[in-house]
């Protein structure tokens, strides 16, 4: 009976350990292990944010599928290589991160706290607005998250279903 006992609590102790591992180390290793942001991947590695993103953060990250780049390059009139040649990509990229991890309860609460909406800081220096309408969150009126709450070591992942641009003034 001790050695049963033993044996269970030894494959308790690594089953912990083992599900502490399943989460992924960083943001960036969640888009690298998703085969729908290889577009995200390869703009995140041109700009040169790969490391930055490793880092200790912690990061929220919205991160549009290639079918939101697809689109957007669509709207744009421009390729996948021009976006990844542009001098705006660093900063198109950084409009969508948010220093600190926010998860969707926590963006839920801002919005109702805020009555209706609000406005986050994001790592390119420009806020996004946060709306929920119908139920979905959206940010700036254009994008949907389609999922939520993917967690990493150093912050958490949103999936959009657009991509958001900074303002330009």
């Amino acid at each position: 009976m001790k050695k049963v006992l033993l044996s269970l609590f030894v494959f308790l102790g690594l089953s912990s350990v083992f599900a502490q591992n399943m989460m992924p180390a960083t943001v960036v290793d969640i888009a690298v292990g998703s085969e729908a942001h290889t577009i995200l991947v390869a703009a995140v590695t041109e700009a040169g944010l790969v490391e930055t993103l490793q880092g200790e953060g912690p990061f929220t990250v919205f991160a549009p599928t290639d079918e939101a780049f697809a689109a957007a390059l669509e709207a744009l009139g421009l390729t996948a290589e021009e976006l990844l040649a542009s001098p705006d990509l660093a900063s198109i990229l950084t409009y969508h991160v948010v220093a600190g991890k926010l998860m969707a309860a926590d963006v839920i609460a801002a919005v109702e706290a805020g009555g209706g909406e609000a406005m986050v800081d994001t790592v390119n220096g420009a806020p996004i607005k946060v709306t929920i309408v119908d139920g979905k969150v959206m940010i700036n009126g254009t994008a949907t998250v389609t999922a939520a709450d993917l967690e990493a070591g150093n912050g958490v992942v949103h999936v959009i279903d657009a991509v958001i641009l900074p303002p330009t003034e």
